[in-house]
């Protein structure tokens, strides 16, 4: 074994996967004999700042568990539904994780909230973020659950942990009297600490009722509506329209 063999070795051995595959390809390249000692170190870290970077992103993007792959390349400003080019590029340095703001996105059912909402949890986790995506039912059912078998307390420290908690299609049924403490304990936990994103058909005028206990859906409401960024979608299903346009591309009838 030469020298620079087992050097690749000893890289991987100490898990520096990304020097070892750079300095391996390098000497494939003839770089090493091409730049200066400076220049092959700073490239090697490069190396290695990349894979780790990579690694991490792939595992964050993978704990999200978003329900749609999206990223904020792909936003589709073309269709007419109200969402502003240039809200969503200065959500996309994501500021509003580091000073610990919330987002509501509304509207209609297709106009794709989701969508946007993954984009953000995605962009989210780009900048190096915990972040978590819930439904709605699922997430109340699942602490519903928990209560009964004695991990709810595990089970919120463990949503607590999230720099940004997406809860999508929030009001699709009404709150019961557990599921309004639940939302009202992430909520408080959360509170000028870390960010939420909640995805609903319903505008915030319209969430009392769906809430249900007044009290407790003023505090819920007071908690996030006041100083949250505000996104509010309308026109007809993305869907539809995406439809209706591959029909005509295809040349059929619309």
């Amino acid at each position: 074994m030469n020298n620079n063999q087992a050097t690749i070795q000893k890289l991987e051995t100490m898990k520096l996967r990304g020097m070892a595959h750079a300095f391996r390809v390098g000497l494939e390249g003839g770089l090493a004999k091409e730049v200066s000692p400076e220049e092959l170190l700073s490239h090697l870290v490069e190396a290695e700042w990349d894979e780790r970077y990579n690694r991490k992103l792939a595992r964050l993007i993978k704990q999200a568990r978003f329900r749609i792959p999206a990223v904020f390349e792909h936003i589709d400003y073309g269709f007419k539904r109200g969402l502003d080019r240039q809200t969503m590029l200065r959500l996309s340095d994501c500021r509003w994780v580091e000073s610990h703001r919330d987002i509501i996105i509304s509207g209609p059912c297709g106009v794709g909230k989701s969508f946007v909402a993954c984009a953000l949890g995605h962009q989210a986790c780009v900048h190096g973020n915990r972040v978590g995506y819930f439904s709605a039912s699922k997430l109340f059912s699942n602490l519903k659950l928990c209560r009964a078998d004695g991990s709810y307390a595990r089970e919120m420290a463990r949503i607590q942990k999230h720099a940004v908690v997406i809860v999508d299609d929030f009001g699709l049924e009404k709150l019961d009297a557990p599921s309004r403490m639940s939302m009202l304990e992430i909520l408080e936990d959360r509170h000028q600490d870390s960010s939420t994103i909640i995805v609903s058909q319903f505008p915030v005028a319209q969430w009392h009722p769906l809430i249900g206990e007044p009290t407790i859906a003023d505090a819920i409401c007071d908690r996030i509506v006041h100083s949250a960024h505000r996104i509010e979608l309308k026109g007809e299903s993305v869907r539809k329209l995406e439809a209706v346009k591959t029909r005509k591309e295809d040349g059929g009838s619309s």
